[in-house]
């Protein structure tokens, strides 16, 4: 929050919005086929908006959807008729009782005050990663050709489902890719130690960045004998949520990489806090959700030029079938290309469309 703003909240709207996927999307321990995140908007008596988001994915996090719901509309009615500054302490002080409502506050707020970061002032091009879904080695050839042809240089690979049919297939990938891009694999929690010491002792490194998240969050045991067998980093995100976090993946031999995200984290400070930290620690830092609408790939990719060198995961917005900025994100040659002075303006019918359920709250009143 900019020093200075003495902004006062008028009133908050949260919705929770459906935007259909093009292609269904397989993440953590489920395939999705549409976004259902929560939406925030913190409008202040001058008629200014500020966006923020965060889709909850059961299995992924250790929240829920309702819980988060609830939370999200708790803030907002706690936070109507308070001044920006005093609104953005509220939703900090509740973060640990769940970071993606509180951070959904918290970015809206950011937005809200033109936090510096959001305001770029010069071009902005943000490298991001796509996905591989195919299965098929002819589809697999096709899919490649076309990710390299928009110019993609980083590509996900899904494995965490049957670690020797997952080598195979990433050996399949390594000889049609044949060093033209980096690999990055992600289990996402898929594996139990036995297999992902199997799978990962067994990779051939060549042109494979990472390994991601092998086993369960919270069984930081499984995922340190896998690191330590490993023949490529591990990288550590479900497990990751705040300081303490990255402090203890630090200390587990093999892990060379930790994901953030803003949902993960809280406010654009707190995360550009903990990027910092990791670096800061010896392991390099990744940033982006890929299951968000442009609002929180557009706010990452802001953060991404200041704290990261490597390709961003910001990518949701391009899996979605409809975009919720009446400015489209701007993206070409496999990145985000913000131009100086981008302010994205949110499609107001879009929104309208998209919601699934809302609650509105005011200074002193509450409108259902």
């Amino acid at each position: 929050m900019s020093a200075g703003h003495r902004m006062k909240i008028d009133s908050v709207c949260v919705r929770q919005l459906h935007f259909p996927l093009v292609t269904p999307y397989k993440v953590s321990l489920l395939t999705m086929r549409e976004f259902d995140p929560f939406v925030v908007e913190v409008r202040d008596t001058e008629g200014r908006s500020g966006f923020g988001e965060a889709l909850i994915v059961p299995g992924y996090t250790t929240e829920t959807v309702e819980g988060s719901w609830r939370l999200c509309c708790t803030l907002a009615e706690r936070i109507a008729g308070l001044d920006a500054a005093d609104a953005a302490a509220v939703a900090r002080s509740e973060v640990h009782a769940g970071v993606g409502a509180a951070s959904a506050v918290l970015a809206a707020l950011d937005m809200l005050a033109g936090h510096e970061v959001l305001r770029p002032v010069e071009q902005v091009s943000v490298p991001l990663l796509a996905p591989l879904h195919s299965e098929d080695p002819g589809a697999l050839a096709e899919e490649i050709e076309q990710a390299l042809g928009r110019g993609f240089r980083t590509l996900k690979v899904k494995v965490g489902f049957a670690w020797q049919r997952d080598l195979d297939q990433v050996e399949t990938i390594q000889r049609l890719v044949a060093g033209r891009a980096t690999l990055r694999l992600d289990a996402n929690q898929g594996f139990d130690s036995a297999d992902g010491i199997a799978f990962a002792k067994r990779l051939t490194p060549q042109g494979i960045e990472l390994f991601e998240q092998p086993c369960l969050l919270d069984d930081w045991r499984a995922n340190a004998a896998v690191a330590a067998a490993s023949r490529v980093p591990v990288m550590l995100d479900e497990s990751i949520y705040d300081e303490s976090d990255i402090d203890r993946a630090a200390g587990v031999a093999g892990v060379g990489f930790v994901k953030l995200k803003l949902k993960k984290i809280g406010s654009v400070d707190m995360l550009l806090a903990a990027l910092g930290r990791i670096r800061a620690l010896g392991l390099t830092p990744v940033l982006g959700d890929g299951v968000s609408l442009e609002i929180g790939c557009w706010m990452e990719a802001c953060i991404a030029v200041r704290a990261i060198d490597n390709a961003g995961e910001m990518n949701g917005f391009l899996k979605t079938r409809e975009r919720i900025f009446e400015n489209p994100l701007p993206f070409a040659q496999g990145a985000i290309q913000i131009p100086a002075g981008y302010a994205p303006r949110i499609d107001r019918d879009m929104l309208v469309r998209s919601t699934l359920r809302e609650s509105s709250f005011a200074a002193r009143a509450v409108v259902a």
